[in-house]
């Protein structure tokens, strides 16, 4: 029995309840997928039948609620500069994360937020732990699970400083974790290529973040160079990061029992993306 649980962020349009379905589909033992349009502010709620339905087809996947990794809309920004476009970002924030607990789900990853060039990192990171500690009051049972960014603009997570940071400022570190996406810790400058830099990054990341908060992972290859800080995934093994990195991973207890998804470019061949991964696994 593999202690992996690899697959990818499948689609749930028509439905949430569609998402377990079409993991299936592509043989998933994890997947992730946005509970409303992410590209929208506003989402009409979760009605009973629906929430039946996901957790009816959760079931029939096989699938663990806790390798689920349900993901925010990208519209959100918890660290916004303007306090009337943070407190609407954080309201949005909490209506995810409330219907996570809905679909009986027990983790939300998100972006940590930008300064838009407009406040300093640090002001920007109290409000995104503010903005954080006031949905951990208001909603019960759902971590949340902050993502690194490849830095991209004025972008912050993409330090695992910024991460612990973050993490440090939270009342309730019970339901804090973080996500690490191995293409965009690749172009912020972390190097896991080889045996070496993935023992080197890795310990960085367990001295300053611990991988006592390690949620999740996502599971991409890099189109761009290592330190570009640009976001621009690749399919597993023919990006810059290429095959090997992704061995260690699948043979490295540290990763055991957590969602590892597939965001990569070609959903066609996710299914095989999936096999090959396992394939790695000594």
């Amino acid at each position: 029995m593999s202690n992996k649980f690899v697959g990818a962020h499948v689609s749930a349009s028509g439905g949430v309840f569609n998402a377990p379905l079409n993991a299936m589909a592509i043989h998933a033992k994890a997947f992730a997928l946005f509970t409303k349009n992410q590209k929208q502010w506003a989402a009409k709620p979760l009605d009973d039948e629906t929430i039946a339905l996901f957790k009816d087809n959760l079931a029939k996947s096989g699938i663990l609620p806790k390798h689920v990794l349900p993901h925010d809309s990208y519209l959100i920004n918890l660290g916004h500069p303007e306090e009337e476009k943070r407190q609407k970002s954080l309201e949005a924030f909490i209506d995810e994360t409330r219907r996570c607990a809905q679909l009986g789900l027990d983790r939300l990853n998100f972006h940590p937020g930008s300064h838009l060039k407009q406040i300093s990192e640090e002001e920007c990171i109290d409000r995104i732990a503010s903005s954080m500690n006031e949905t951990l009051k208001v909603t019960d049972g759902v971590s949340l699970v902050i993502e690194n960014t490849a830095g991209q603009g004025s972008n912050l997570g993409w330090r695992f400083e910024h991460l612990a940071a973050i993490i440090d400022r939270i009342e309730d570190r019970s339901r804090v974790g973080v996500c690490i996406d191995t293409c965009h810790m690749f172009t912020a400058g972390y190097d896991i290529r080889t045996p070496e830099a993935y023992e080197a990054t890795w310990n960085e990341f367990e001295r300053i973040v611990g991988f006592k908060y390690l949620m999740g992972m996502h599971i991409n290859d890099s189109k761009p160079d290592l330190g570009s800080h640009v976001d621009r995934h690749d399919s597993i093994g023919k990006g810059k990061l290429g095959i090997e990195p992704f061995r260690y991973i699948m043979n490295d207890p540290r990763m055991d029992d957590i969602p590892l998804v597939l965001e990569t470019i070609d959903e066609t061949i996710w299914a095989q993306e999936i096999e090959l991964l396992y394939s790695l696994q000594a």
